[in-house]
């Protein structure tokens, strides 16, 4: 993990040889290389990337993009990259390299929950701040106010979702549909909680619970056909969700909305005939500034379109190191600052424990949520 880490240093360091200081960061993604070269021998032949490869990958490719704007902008950084999935290490192994210890600020794509909290304590314990810019989200994290939630959490979602109903469609006919399980109770729990402590009139809706196999009558027998039905699906599970927009385009009659969960951002093909309405934290605009810029680099580059995973990575490595440039290495007391806005506004709250008085917190959470309109594959609308 760390030779890859001092070729990285040198490569940003050699070319800044007048800045007397410098920021250093620390990156932290999937990336396999283990598994994909041996040196620089490519080892799979004609064989393209594994999937499970491309998300750290892009996200890595995203970092080095930033970092090649950073170094013309001759920004007075070091960054260190560590392979989460090296075979010479792992997260801890990482931790014990003498590059780490003054480090000023870490960035992070997880894959797993259990990679999350030796890497937050180290954060905490040396009051660095660790932004995390992918799911999964907290790993069950508590009292850490240096760990930093980008991807919004499932309860987040919720709470925007209603908030978002009730300021637009007040007065509509709402069902939503969940199969059974523990992540579909607290789904529903949220939306109970928001309904009981609403200072507005709170939304009425029916909940349904549904086996898998589910059919299309079964949804049509509680949907209105004098009314506008909003429809929410009350899981993560993508084949529920993709059955239960099926259905409703089978209900022609009836003229219903279906509002999704997060998940929906990266399902295709689930709004012929139907609108869908779905939140997200990111949203990347690829067609001007910023993101055609990229987009031209990328393909350049690569020969290939970005993936949302190459954004995320630009912007975390870009807006986050400008700030902790900016804020000579107080980002923790700034990171809501917009000076180098790429693409998010991000709001970054503490979140505290719904238990304590004491005002202690668990972690920061970007709470701005982008609400997604499609139709047939087009986005009608981004608020």
């Amino acid at each position: 993990m760390a030779s890859l880490a001092v070729l990285f240093i040198q490569s940003i360091a050699a070319q800044e040889p007048a800045v007397p200081a410098k920021w250093k960061v620390a990156v932290f993604a999937p990336v396999y290389l283990d598994s994909v070269f041996s040196g620089d021998t490519y080892k799979l032949g004609n064989n393209s990337l594994p999937r499970y490869i491309l998300p750290g990958l892009d996200f890595y490719n995203g970092v080095m993009l930033a970092i090649d704007s950073l170094n013309r902008e001759k920004a007075p950084l070091e960054v260190v990259f560590y392979d989460t999935k090296s075979s010479s290490g792992n997260i801890q192994t990482a931790l014990a390299d003498t590059a780490m210890q003054d480090v000023s600020l870490i960035i992070a794509s997880f894959s797993n929950r259990n990679e999350i909290k030796p890497l937050a304590d180290f954060a905490l314990e040396h009051q660095i701040p660790l932004i995390s810019s992918t799911y999964p989200n907290d790993g069950g994290l508590t009292n850490n106010p240096y760990f930093v939630l980008i991807n919004s959490t499932l309860r987040t979602h919720c709470e925007g979702i209603y908030r978002y109903l009730q300021r637009v469609y007040p007065t509509s006919s709402m069902v939503m549909f969940r199969r059974k399980g523990a992540l579909e109770d607290m789904i529903q729990s949220v939306f109970t909680e928001m309904s009981r402590n609403t200072p507005g009139v709170p939304l009425k809706i029916k909940t349904i619970e549904l086996t898998d196999s589910f059919t299309t009558s079964q949804v049509i027998g509680y949907l209105d056909s004098t009314k506008q039905n909003i429809v929410i699906c009350g899981t993560l599970h993508e084949p529920f969700g993709i059955n239960l927009v099926k259905s409703l385009e089978e209900s022609k009659r009836y003229r219903s909305i279906a509002i999704g969960m997060p998940t929906w951002d990266a399902l295709k093909g689930i709004d012929r005939n139907v609108e869908v309405i779905y939140t997200t934290p990111y949203q990347f605009n690829r067609n001007e500034g910023v993101g055609f810029d990229i987009s031209s680099r990328y393909r350049y580059k690569y020969a290939g379109r970005p993936s949302d995973m190459v954004f995320k990575g630009f912007e975390a490595m870009y807006h986050f190191s400008k700030l902790l440039i900016k804020h000579k290495g107080e980002l923790i007391k700034n990171l809501s600052d917009k000076s180098f806005r790429l693409f998010n506004d991000f709001d970054i709250q503490p979140v505290q424990p719904y238990t304590s008085q004491s005002g202690a917190v668990d972690y920061l959470e970007n709470k701005k949520l982008y609400f997604i309109r499609k139709i047939d594959g087009q986005i009608r609308s981004v608020n």
